[in-house]
């Protein structure tokens, strides 16, 4: 992230200040007790979250006091940011003017006591569920002085949601995606939780959801692509959106499943960053059908109009996940894969990310079978043989795939793009541009250097092989026989032997 503190003429935060600002706050945390990402991440989440809740409320209610409706805020005193964390808050005021230790005693015994049990209320609104549900994970601060804890308050304090441009993506969320992917360094295996944006909107131009469809994805770890689903559907609809549709996207559109305790609050934040006002997103394994909440789910419908999603990378569950599923394993990925084709509404579209070995083994059951279920009720229209080393920025080095198909219509063929000589480092990531070609030939599905298609009854010939083999390319095959090297051998011995009796005439 760039330090530059700069902001524009018009008042609006511009992108490097927004960074800028995050940075001297993780600074903050990187010296108190919260070090690497895994740690200072998640106590940045709710308290950014607060302070963005607190001024979203604030204007909410001028908002309604000026057409004259009623207001019912999601926090009163001394619970709201306003109270407690701004540097003339009356809360904040009291306690660093009483005895030492007042500021953790008021935050860790009561405030976060209080955010957390808001869900208890039979009255409580989805608001509230949602703070709730971020604060499920907080016991205390990390931090680990009242100073130290009152800097950061002051930092975040500065982060006005009202001096930021929201036409297309916050500059606030771009500067907490990339928090996020802080989350994937030092083999983290971040992987399973963040899957790289460019990758992802390439998909979005691929499946393209729409206004008045559900989109579904159900291990959606930081919710990636729920975010960048509701930025590719709300700029759809352009300036000709109207409130009902927004309000729409923003709050029955989008459904996700995370299980992991430390994601799920982080999620939560992220979509509400994004200008999603209630993330629907369940608490659990989806493929135990365990959990610890269905609260913000309840309403979710059985099955998804679109489904886009990237599970976890060589992940391994216990027979309780096999019990839902009618190919036993252990592997995730296909588990997963059962789980779309499942939960994918007839006529629905599905774009996922898979590693190259769901493509290409053959050898246990349940791989060959699940794959002969996605031919047999989907269309697998396309493969995406992506470059190695693309989740490698996020602690992921796997080859990785994507694969797109439609629910309702039988696989009779199967186009394939291979974009895996691309060279892909940390420094130089895939970007939406390699992938200018394969958008440019996708509706026709034509034949090219890197594109070809595959009948169904080769891929049924190959016992659901559906790895991607370019026969444009030419194979390097070494035909010197073994006579040939030992020859090869003979003579770079006996050049070594004339340069080495050169030396010793020299000395």
């Amino acid at each position: 992230m760039t330090t530059t503190t700069s902001q524009s003429t018009s008042g609006i935060a511009s992108q490097s200040s927004i960074d800028s600002k995050i940075q001297s706050i993780c600074d903050i945390m990187r010296r108190s007790n919260a070090a690497s990402a895994l740690q200072y991440i998640p106590e940045l989440t709710w308290i950014l979250f607060l302070r963005i809740l607190d001024e979203r409320e604030e204007r909410e209610a001028i908002e309604a006091s000026i057409v004259g409706t009623d207001f019912s805020p999601s926090l009163g005193y001394p619970y709201r940011w306003r109270d407690w964390a701004a540097p003339d808050g009356l809360k904040r005021l009291e306690l660093q003017n009483s005895v030492s230790g007042a500021v953790f005693s008021f935050v860790n015994g009561t405030l976060i006591p209080h955010l957390r049990g808001l869900h208890v209320s039979a009255s409580a609104t989805a608001r509230q569920q949602v703070v709730s549900e971020i604060m499920s994970s907080v016991e205390a601060t990390r931090i680990d002085t009242e100073r130290n804890f009152l800097d950061v308050l002051d930092k975040v304090h500065e982060i006005r949601d009202s001096e930021i441009d929201h036409t297309h993506m916050s500059p606030l969320s771009q500067a907490y995606e990339g928090l996020l992917l802080k989350m994937g360094e030092k083999n983290n295996d971040g992987g399973q939780f963040f899957t790289p944006r460019e990758v992802i909107r390439a998909m979005m131009k691929v499946v393209d959801p729409r206004c008045g469809e559900t989109v579904f994805d159900p291990a959606c770890g930081t919710g990636g692509f729920l975010a960048l689903a509701y930025e590719h559907m709300k700029d759809a609809l352009g300036d000709s959106a109207t409130g009902p549709q927004l309000t729409e996207l923003s709050t029955r559109a989008l459904y996700g499943k995370e299980k992991e305790n430390l994601i799920y609050p982080i999620c939560l934040a992220n979509l509400i960053l994004h200008g999603i006002d209630r993330p629907n997103i369940w608490h659990g394994n989806t493929l135990t059908n365990a959990g610890s909440g269905g609260g913000l789910f309840s309403d979710a419908p059985v099955t998804f109009d679109v489904i886009l999603m990237n599970p976890p990378f060589g992940g391994k569950e216990g027979a309780d996940a096999n019990q839902r599923y009618s190919y036993k394993t252990g592997s995730t990925q296909v588990l997963f894969l059962q789980e779309v084709i499942d939960a994918l509404s007839m006529n629905g579209r599905a774009g996922i990310v898979v590693d190259e070995g769901l493509l290409f083994r053959t050898n246990e059951r349940a791989f060959v079978e699940t794959k002969r279920k996605l031919l047999d009720e989907c269309d697998l229209h396309c493969i995406v043989s992506l470059p190695p080393g693309v989740f490698s920025q996020a602690g992921a080095g796997v080859k990785t795939n994507l694969m797109f198909f439609n629910k309702g219509r039988v696989t009779e063929s199967t186009w394939y793009y291979d974009l895996s000589d691309v060279k892909v480092t940390k420094r130089k990531p895939l970007t939406l541009l390699h992938f200018k070609e394969f958008l440019e030939l996708l509706p026709s599905r034509a034949d090219s250097d890197n594109s070809w298609t595959v009948k169904r009854e080769e891929l049924e010939g190959r016992n659901y092989d559906l790895k991607a083999i370019n026969p444009h390319k030419q194979a390097i095959v070494d035909t010197r026989t073994p006579d040939d090297l030992l020859a090869i051998i003979r003579i770079q011995g006996r050049e070594i032997e004339v340069a080495l009796e050169g030396l010793r005439v020299m000395r």
